[in-house]
């Protein structure tokens, strides 16, 4: 039963009670980094609690979600990989299915507000429903992962402290999954010990960081490593099963081949690359961009030349990346599986 603390106040010559629960779910703030830009507003209307994030960590590695219990977020999203999906292009799905693009990590995602390689979805919300729903991914329906959930009694007390009553409904179950996916933030890397004085780069790491700002920043500025746009960055697409991006969400023709530009942070550990994750090594990536750019009607304009860069400096551009894992964030207990704190 849920405890409630009887309030009196006397207002204007009367006497108002109320009552309040004791176990109001905690409001927690989601951790700016400094020197970072603010935000989007993604929790406006799902506001951030202790509880709410517990429970949507619990979701997020539950099998349940899915339709024979075998794929829960966590399958395809994996804290080594910053919740990508580690060394496979496409992450296997209900019925021994694939998806059809590269996992994205799942991580600093306040900092955007369209998801997905062609940012199908506006919320998180919104974007946590297509692999649930979707055949080749989870290959559940909400309505049943309700039904599943309601008899779970460790859940009817999480959902209860989460947002008020036991009550479990898939906009709760969303919602849940929003905060705990929105809460993954990744700061901590030895790029970012370097900018804060505690750390120092070594003189390959330097001069890739050099290269780095000359030929890269325009697309990946720091500190996400990303602009968070839609570009043609010049792959040429498969032959047999052809993604063209973001034009099948737009229907505008000059979005044909474009994909979202990915944050490089914790890039060193979420290979394979590119949304067909056809580049298996950062060495193959810093290849395409120096020779292997294809020409077509979309391509970004600043790819019209290709990145030319000797032996040496593609060396050094990628010790650079490898600065940017953050060890902290893929170990982290709080955002592994329940009891991993």
């Amino acid at each position: 039963m849920k405890k409630l603390l009887t309030l009196s106040l006397m207002i204007g010559g009367i006497l108002w009670t109320t009552l309040i629960p004791l176990d109001k779910p905690k409001l927690i703030k989601l951790p700016v980094p400094p020197g970072w830009p603010e935000p989007y507003a993604i929790f406006n209307d799902n506001p951030l609690t202790e509880e709410g994030f517990l429970l949507g960590r619990k979701l997020f590695y539950d099998g349940r979600l899915s339709k024979d219990g075998n794929f829960p977020c966590a399958s395809c999203h994996e804290q080594k990989a910053a919740f990508a999906t580690f060394d496979h292009d496409f992450s296997h799905g209900f019925g021994g299915a694939f998806t059809t693009r590269n996992a994205p990590a799942l991580q600093n995602l306040a900092w955007s507000n369209a998801y997905n390689w062609d940012g199908a979805f506006p919320t998180l919300e919104s974007q946590a429903v297509s692999p649930i729903t979707a055949a080749n991914e989870m290959a559940e329906d909400l309505d049943s992962i309700v039904l599943k959930l309601r008899t779970d009694k460790e859940y009817q007390t999480m959902f209860r402290k989460a947002f008020g009553s036991k009550e479990i409904t898939s906009t709760r179950i969303l919602k849940a999954l929003a905060q705990f996916s929105g809460m993954l933030v990744s700061a901590s890397s030895k790029y970012d010990q370097v900018l804060m004085g505690k750390d120092s780069f070594n003189s390959s790491e330097q001069r890739g960081y050099e290269l780095f700002k000359l030929h890269c920043e325009s697309c990946h500025k720091e500190p996400l490593f990303t602009d968070n746009s839609f570009r043609n960055n010049g792959l040429k697409p498969d032959t047999h099963e052809p993604d063209y991006g973001r034009v099948g969400v737009t229907g505008v023709v000059s979005d044909s081949l474009r994909f979202r530009v990915p944050s490089l942070r914790n890039v060193g550990v979420t290979q394979p690359y590119m949304h067909d994750g056809r580049f298996y090594s950062l060495h193959k990536v810093i290849e395409h961009y120096s020779s292997g750019i294809q020409k077509s009607a979309t391509l970004d304009s600043i790819l019209l030349k290709p990145i030319a860069l000797d032996p040496r400096e593609k060396y050094d551009l990628e010790r650079f990346l490898y600065t940017l894992t953050d060890s902290t964030f893929l170990t982290n207990p709080s955002f592994g599986p329940p009891g991993a704190d």
